[in-house]
């Protein structure tokens, strides 16, 4: 009878092959996530130094309380003023005030250039302070300054400025208008700012001194001027 029996296997059998295990796929959301994780905080940061650095400039001022200085002009001597062949012929004195109502801040005036104009002509242009008379202004403090305005200057007037020029030499007043530039520092302390430059604008009526009016300019009754940091 014959043997039927199958062969036995050699070895052991370890079944099916196992598949090798499938590579990690990086997700474009996880990144998205990341991305939107950084930003959150950048912003987060960034708002939180605004709030910081607005916090410090509010609390500078109310320490500090800085005001800005105030000008006035105390007193106008006008010698001359004819307008003849085109030409105007001037000399004019104005004495200014500077007043510093800081209780902590003092001033540096490094620079000072007025310009005066008659009827929306500029007819002259004077050094006020210069670095030969610059000076520190300290706090609660007033100072005067001196703007001395000589000479001619040719001025082309139409017939309705000059039929003003004769209105106002009948008055005895002129009306003029002048502009100061100035270049100023600050200093606390130790610590000195950077420079401003501010405008100071002067509305004025001047008596001519030869003639007997009583619009004069004393120093009991000042005229303040506008002072535009902007």
């Amino acid at each position: 009878m014959a043997d039927n029996k199958q062969p036995q296997l050699n070895g052991a059998y370890y079944g099916p092959a196992i598949p090798p295990p499938a590579q990690p796929r990086y997700s474009h959301h996880r990144s998205r996530s990341c991305c939107s994780c950084l930003f959150g905080f950048l912003w987060k940061l960034l708002v939180a130094l605004i709030v910081l650095a607005g916090l410090a400039v509010l609390i500078f001022y109310l320490v500090v309380q800085p005001r800005s200085f105030k000008f006035y002009v105390t007193e106008a001597n006008l010698n001359k003023f004819e307008y003849t062949n085109n030409t105007l012929h001037y000399d004019m004195v104005l004495n200014f005030t500077a007043r510093n109502p800081n209780k902590k801040l003092s001033i540096y005036y490094d620079k000072v250039e007025a310009r005066a104009f008659y009827e929306g002509e500029r007819f002259a242009n004077v050094d006020v302070i210069t670095h030969m008379n610059s000076f520190r202004q300290y706090k609660k403090s007033s100072d005067p300054m001196s703007g001395v305005f000589s000479g001619q200057q040719l001025l082309m007037l139409d017939n309705g400025q000059v039929s003003e020029f004769n209105e106002d030499k009948n008055i005895g007043v002129y009306d003029i208008y002048v502009k100061l530039y100035f270049r100023i520092r600050f200093r606390l302390g130790d610590l000195i700012s950077g420079n401003y430059k501010p405008k100071v604008k002067c509305h004025l009526k001047v008596p001519l001194t030869s003639n007997n009016t009583t619009a004069t300019f004393t120093r009991l009754v000042p005229t303040k001027c506008d002072v535009d940091f902007y």
